[in-house]
């Protein structure tokens, strides 16, 4: 007995235990041929997974939605029931799909109109209730149009042998050529879903332009999931159905399918249905057509990343020259030549303040000399910017250097990723004078450190200058005692007017010592300032080339290593599907 039941729910298993194979009868399809099949799509999907996570804003957007959307469709129809194949009648206003969706069915499920359209919403018909609901809803079927078909006239040798229909939904989509814009959107969705594409034409409009243009020509290298049916060959002689039918295979083979299935029928009178319902009965029994859709929309989405990657090898690295240039470009823009100079001046001064003749220092600052007060004022001021604030270096001094030292690795790449090379090289032209700040402050313990031969120096300048007040001491003691004519002094180097001369000579002595130190330590300062300057330079040049390598050079190395991944990902993704 036939039964229909309308709105399936949800609620039915995944999938049947597998029948015990007979003595003599072919292992059940999906045990042996579905394993290859099976091993392709995990190979498809997990090379376009890669190609997305490497690709992800670097390469055409679209493209990344594309295939971000087609991986979220595989692994949902994979989660879903695999003993169940989706079978869509899709054709436009007139073409008889419904009524090759009653026949197939075998009762009035959908209305049927020559004229207008009649399918306002997808039909669904399904042969084998357990784990159809999750994917009746996941195809957002509504239940009103769900219907159960069962009759012991669907099967021929059990219920799954040869000729059963036991898996089947059968879709019976809304006319393509609507005016109704949502019905269109309906049939778009449903074509990019269905595991077997069946494409309902007319003998007044199988050349329709709207459908070839719209759907078979995109739809090129789907061979194995689409089949076109040249319906109502009833209203053609047979010599015209056959001339009819070698045109339809010029024109889709010039579209790109390759080997394109055409069945004729004609639903009015039930010639090809047969074959019609067989050809659907032997690709449910398969169970191949889920993977054979996802392989084929894998390999066609995966040969759009061939635009995405070039044919020559690309750089790995930024070579010397160029880093070296970005290095002088972020020195010349730190202004760290005009700082080490300061430095240099300073540190003389400094040292002079040190190891000068303590008695030089005091005319000096009795002299008042307000050059001196005025450079030290200057140097104060340009070390304490120098190293309390970011480095006011030029921005477009900055962004040419950036520039430059991605100009040549970007050369032989696509446009998507030339663009994502140089973003790399600028993502941190924010934090680049505040390193760069950093790199010479990290200079100031080192100029701020005393150097051991200062304090020997002055610490011997200040006993010069005590013997030096010793022997003045000396000297006045000898005149006051011979001024005063004392008969009795307390010591003869005091009383005795001949000890004079021997105290001069001393302070003489002393006073001559200390002055040919100070002019010895201002050689040598001259000397030491030089090469401190220089040192503190290279310290902070070590410091610019640091912040260069890590702010910007890595980041460009970076993105050169993950596009040789992607290149190499892609180029292996397309070999493996090139026909």
């Amino acid at each position: 007995m036939t039964t229909t039941t309308p709105g399936v729910s949800g609620t039915s298993r995944q999938t049947s235990p597998q029948q015990p194979t007979a003595p003599g009868q072919d292992p059940a399809p999906d045990s042996e041929a579905a394993p290859p099949d099976m091993s392709g799509l995990t190979r498809r999907l997990a090379a376009l997974d890669r190609l997305v996570e490497l690709g992800e804003g670097r390469v055409d957007q679209e493209l990344m939605d594309d295939a971000a959307a087609l991986l979220g469709r595989a692994g949902d129809r994979l989660r879903l029931s695999g003993d169940h194949t989706i079978v869509a009648l899709a054709g436009g206003t007139g073409s008889g799909k419904s009524s090759l969706f009653n026949a197939v069915c075998g009762l009035e499920l959908s209305p049927t109109g020559l004229r207008r359209p009649m399918t306002s919403s997808a039909h669904a018909c399904v042969w084998g209730l357990d784990g159809a609901g999750p994917l009746l809803d996941w195809l957002e079927i509504e239940k009103r149009h769900r219907y159960a078909r069962a009759s012991a006239l669907d099967q021929t040798d059990g219920a799954e042998g040869a000729g059963s229909l036991q898996g089947l939904i059968l879709l019976d989509l809304p006319d393509h050529d609507s005016v109704r814009s949502e019905q269109v959107a309906e049939v778009d969705r449903y074509v990019g879903v269905a595991d077997l594409l069946i494409w309902v034409l007319d003998p007044q409009k199988y050349a329709d332009f709207a459908v070839h243009r719209r759907y078979l020509e995109p739809l090129a290298g789907h061979d194995g999931i689409s089949l076109i049916v040249l319906n109502q060959v009833d209203r053609l002689a047979p010599e015209e159905i056959d001339e009819c039918v070698k045109d339809l295979r010029r024109l889709l083979e010039a579209e790109g399918l390759r080997a394109p299935r055409i069945l004729t029928t004609s639903a009015k009178s039930g010639a090809g249905i047969e074959d019609f319902r067989d050809v659907i009965a032997d690709t449910v029994a398969a169970r191949r057509a889920r993977t054979r859709r996802l392989i084929a929309d894998m390999d066609r989405l995966i040969q759009r990343f061939e635009g995405a990657f070039g044919s020559v090898e690309p750089p790995t690295a930024v070579d010397d020259k160029r880093a070296a240039a970005l290095v002088e470009a972020l020195v010349d823009a730190a202004g760290i030549s005009a700082v080490a100079e300061a430095m240099e001046s300073a540190y003389a001064l400094r040292a002079l303040d040190y190891v000068g003749w303590p008695l030089a220092r005091l005319v000096a600052r009795l002299r008042s000399d307000p050059l001196r007060r005025m450079r030290l004022g200057e140097l104060r001021d340009e070390l304490r910017a120098a190293f309390t604030t970011p480095v006011n270096a030029q921005q477009a001094h900055v962004d040419n250097a950036l520039q430059d030292v991605t100009e040549d690795v970007v050369r032989d790449l696509p446009p998507s990723w030339r663009r994502s090379v140089r973003e790399a090289g600028r993502s941190h032209a924010e934090a680049l004078p505040e390193t760069l700040g950093a790199a010479l402050r990290a200079v100031v313990p080192s100029f701020n450190q005393v150097p051991g031969w200062w304090w020997a120096v002055r610490i011997w300048q200040y006993l010069l200058l005590v013997v030096a007040a010793i022997s003045v001491v000396w000297l006045g003691a000898i005149a006051a005692f011979a001024g005063l004519k004392l008969a009795h002094a307390p010591t003869r180097l005091l009383g005795e007017a001949g000890v004079a001369p021997y105290a001069a000579l001393v302070l003489v002595c002393v006073l001559g010592l200390g002055l040919l130190t100070a002019l010895a330590a201002r050689n040598t300062i001259a000397l030491t300032s030089v090469k401190h300057s220089e040192r503190m330079e290279q310290q902070m040049r070590e410091g610019v080339a640091s912040a260069a390598r890590e702010l910007v050079i890595a980041p460009v190395e970076q993105e050169l290593a993950v596009y040789a991944r992607f290149r190499d990902q892609a180029g292996h993704a397309i070999r493996d599907v090139a026909p």
